[in-house]
């Protein structure tokens, strides 16, 4: 079985950040990234070397990016599932263009004929932490408003949403994230940059949360 995964930095396997030229870039950790910790749990259950893994995952991307990427990253692999991940940067653009990329993407991907699983993100930090890279500090105080003003939970009830009128299951992170906030976890110190990326961790639980589902 062949799976492509389609997304942004998370999926790329993007973790921490450290200085560079008066501004930033990010540790990439391809052995801790969702899919990679996801493959030997698949493995146990259908055999060694009967699943292949399509990292699609790019740094900065969004779905307006993931649109135009579909043919040559997604649909020329042919994959058997693709697992889309989208709405952390796009949470700072119109809601309205995410739903159209987003039912374009998912609609794409169901006729090319691969089966498809939303899965929908982590939460971004609710504060600024004194952790957070100088560098970075700007972003970190964007990326909490949008958390903290209902932004990002308007964000994915429209992707349930799209989700339940195009028949296509939710693999709900971003609600599994929510409930540890409601139980007192402080999310934003599982957030391996204090900002977006989740840590080694969290990124096994959403292996854990797409081993189930598939």
């Amino acid at each position: 079985m062949k799976i492509v995964f389609l997304g942004d930095s998370v999926t790329e396997g993007c973790f921490d950040l450290y200085a560079k030229n008066g501004s930033f870039d990010t540790y990439r950790e391809p052995e801790n990234v969702y899919h990679t910790q996801l493959l030997p749990m698949l493995e146990e259950k259908y055999g060694k070397g009967s699943i292949e893994i399509v990292n699609s995952g790019i740094s900065g991307d969004n779905s307006a990016g993931g649109c135009k990427r579909l043919d040559t990253d997604v649909i020329a692999h042919h994959p058997d599932l693709t697992v889309v991940c989208y709405g952390l940067n796009d949470a700072s653009r119109p809601l309205e263009r995410y739903q159209e990329n987003l039912t374009e993407i998912l609609s794409r991907i169901k006729a090319s004929g691969s089966r498809v699983i939303f899965m929908t993100p982590n939460m971004m930090n609710t504060y600024v932490s004194p952790d957070t890279l100088p560098e970075a500090a700007h972003i970190a105080e964007r990326t909490a408003q949008i958390q903290n003003n209902g932004t990002m939970d308007a964000f994915m009830d429209a992707a349930r949403a799209i989700c339940r009128e195009l028949d296509i299951p939710v693999c709900d992170a971003y609600q599994y994230w929510k409930e540890l906030a409601a139980s007192g976890v402080d999310t934003t110190a599982r957030l391996a940059n204090h900002i977006n990326h989740p840590d080694a961790g969290m990124h096994t639980v959403f292996a854990q949360l797409l081993a189930a589902m598939i």
